[in-house]
Parts: C-alpha cells; sequence; structure tokens
C-alpha cells in the first residue's frame, strides 16, 4: 500500500486517476490553469504537469517521433518543440496554488535532476512521477528514491530487464514501499489491440507493487478494463481541444469524454466489488422463490419408509431445504402424507 496525499493506493482501493496535462498547455499559462480547472471537474483525483529545460533535456540536433511532426507546423526538431511547451519555473507554483485551491493534487513529472530538486524542496509535490523515457536514468531514479516521497514509474518501451533493474535501483536508494509501477505502452496513440492489460496483474505479482496504467489509447473504456485488469492508479492525458495543434492533443480526452473515463472506471469499482463469496440481500426474492423443497410426490402411508422415488422437488422454498435430500431419504412416515405435501421434520417418526 503507498499513500499519496491522504489516499491510501493499493489492492481494495479505489483507483488514483491522474489527468495528465502534460504539455497540452502549449506553452500557455493560462491554458494550463484551464486544464486544472477541468481536471478537478472531470473528476480526477491528480492533475499532472511535466516540468523540464528542453536546452538541457535534448540535444540541438534530436528529430521528433513520427506522432509529434504531425500536424500543420509541426517541427521535426525535438528541442524546437520542447521550447514552445515549456512553461516558466514559476507558473509551478501558481498552478500547484490553484490545485489547492480546487481541492485536487497536483503531481508533475521531472525530465531532469533540477527540476525534480525543485519539486522536493519548492512546491513539496506529494509523489513523483517518472516518465517511461527514464526508467533506464540511474541518476534520476536513485534521487527520486532517495526524496522519500511517492514514487510513480512507467514501464513503456521497455524490456523486463529493464524494469527489473530499475527497480532494483529504486529499492537500494530507499523506496521499497513508496514505489508504484504503471504499465505502459510508448505508442501515440496506443491501438487498443496493443494495450496488454494483463501486464498489470504480471508486474504486481513479479514485483509485489502497486500497480497501474499509463494510458495512451484514444478511448474512454480502457480506464474500466485497466481497474478489472488489478489498476490502482491510472493516467490519462486531459486536452481541451483534441484538434489543437501540439503532440500529445490527438490521443488526449477532451473534459467531456475524461468525465465520461472517470464515470467508467468508478462503476466498473462497484462492479467487482469486494471479492466476498455468499448471499447478497438484493438476492432475497429469487432465493425465497427460485429455490425448491421436498415435497411427497406420491401418498406416503404411515409407517413407510421414504425412498427418492417418494419425494421430489418443488418451488417455493419454504419448507425442508433440498440439501437435506440424503437426510429424508430412509426416514420413516410417522403420518401419512398425502401427495403434493410440502414435508416437514415432525412429520418423520
Amino acid at each position: 500500500m503507498v499513500t499519496i496525499g491522504d489516499r491510501h493506493i493499493g489492492p481494495g482501493r479505489p483507483a488514483y486517476i491522474v489527468a495528465e496535462a502534460g504539455v497540452n498547455h502549449d506553452g500557455d499559462s493560462d491554458v494550463a490553469h484551464r486544464l486544472v480547472e477541468a481536471a478537478r471537474q472531470s473528476g480526477a483525483d491528480a492533475v499532472k504537469f511535466q516540468v523540464f529545460r528542453a536546452d538541457a533535456l535534448v540535444g540541438a540536433s534530436a528529430p521528433t517521433c513520427a506522432y509529434q511532426r504531425e500536424g500543420p507546423g509541426a517541427p521535426d526538431n525535438q528541442r524546437e518543440m520542447l521550447r514552445r511547451l515549456e512553461l516558466p519555473i514559476a507558473t509551478f507554483s501558481e498552478l500547484q496554488r490553484h490545485a489547492s485551491e480546487l481541492g485536487i493534487d497536483f503531481l508533475t513529472t521531472p525530465f531532469g535532476l533540477p527540476e525534480l530538486r525543485f519539486l522536493v524542496s519548492e512546491l513539496r509535490v506529494p509523489a513523483i512521477k517518472i516518465a517511461s523515457t527514464d526508467l533506464v536514468n540511474v541518476p534520476l531514479l536513485s534521487a527520486a528514491a532517495r526524496s522519500n516521497l511517492p514514487t510513480m514509474v512507467s514501464t513503456g518501451a521497455a524490456t523486463l530487464e529493464e524494469v527489473d533493474a530499475a527497480v532494483a535501483v529504486m529499492r537500494r536508494h530507499g523506496a521499497p514501499q513508496r514505489l508504484i509501477l504503471l504499465h505502459c505502452i510508448s505508442s501515440y496513440p496506443t491501438p487498443l489491440a496493443s494495450t496488454q492489460l494483463r501486464c498489470i496483474t504480471a508486474l504486481a505479482r513479479r514485483f509485489d507493487l502497486p500497480t497501474g496504467f499509463s494510458d495512451h489509447t484514444r478511448e474512454t473504456l480502457t480506464g474500466a478494463l485497466a481497474v478489472a485488469a488489478g489498476a490502482a492508479v491510472l493516467e490519462k492525458h486531459l486536452t481541451l481541444d483534441r484538434s489543437a495543434a501540439g503532440p500529445d492533443h490527438a490521443f488526449s480526452l477532451e473534459p467531456n469524454q475524461f468525465r465520461e473515463y472517470v464515470a467508467g472506471v468508478r462503476q466498473a469499482e462497484r462492479m467487482l466489488g469486494d471479492g466476498r463469496i455468499g448471499f447478497r440481500e438484493e438476492e432475497a426474492e429469487v432465493r425465497a422463490l427460485g429455490r425448491g423443497r421436498l415435497v411427497a410426490c406420491r401418498t406416503i402411508p404411515a409407517g413407510t419408509m421414504l425412498n427418492a422415488e417418494a419425494v421430489m422437488v418443488q418451488r417455493p422454498g419454504d419448507g425442508i431445504d433440498p440439501s437435506h435430500w440424503e437426510d429424508v431419504i430412509g426416514r420413516t412416515a410417522g403420518v401419512e402424507i398425502p401427495v403434493n405435501t410440502p414435508l416437514s421434520w415432525s412429520m418423520f417418526e
């Protein structure tokens, strides 16, 4: 069990839903604030942004991925693209304050050690998210572990050996009970056939950790399915406009779609229930009227031993329960029992 703020996260608890605003503000702080509001109104538990310095994060000649080049005016250079999406560091304090006023957790993904230090010492965030691309970033993983904060790590595009190594680093530096692994497919958008939701349970079993799903599909049904597969945390991109220019808008959910996503998750949790097997009060009528009782299927004279040919099961179930069949067969009738009479224990010698 991992605790973020006042939320306990793990099996049997409601899924912790993170609205990934990411860079869908397109470098506009006003849009970022609107995303905080949209996350709260959509029912998310947390809103998350990405903190980076473009010039430090990527080399000058790094190309963009194919999905990042889609749309008019999209740059083919990562540094140029990220410069357009970078927010001033002071803006994150304002966004955090706004989130606090609205009653929603404020989270961020740092992409470097200076950003991580800022989140821990200045913003004092309740948890840290490490992106899939930094699963092999040992300095960042180590520093996150030493922060003593709950840390979510996405596993997209990683081999099992790389996930093993990342978990070992985190545990070695002090985060054995604060780590959450997020199954992730680093394909944008992720086709439904590629989601591999069984990996959520596989990760939980292998590492004995809470697990979740960093969801890059375009659909709203995947949250409910992921919860059914064991997800304790869900991360889903949020945008104000899917058609906006920018690398992540196309596979994000608009606010009304995000509300549908959250509603589906909560409905799935209600349907999954608590796992306790047994009679439910809402089954009472069917139990009483749909079950049978033991009835004489012919007249049974007094002193006669009951056999299988003399007894049948007939609805409703307001007499001797059929589960007592073997206790009744072989008994001797103490009185004459007319045909179609429900049996009772007082009829036997």
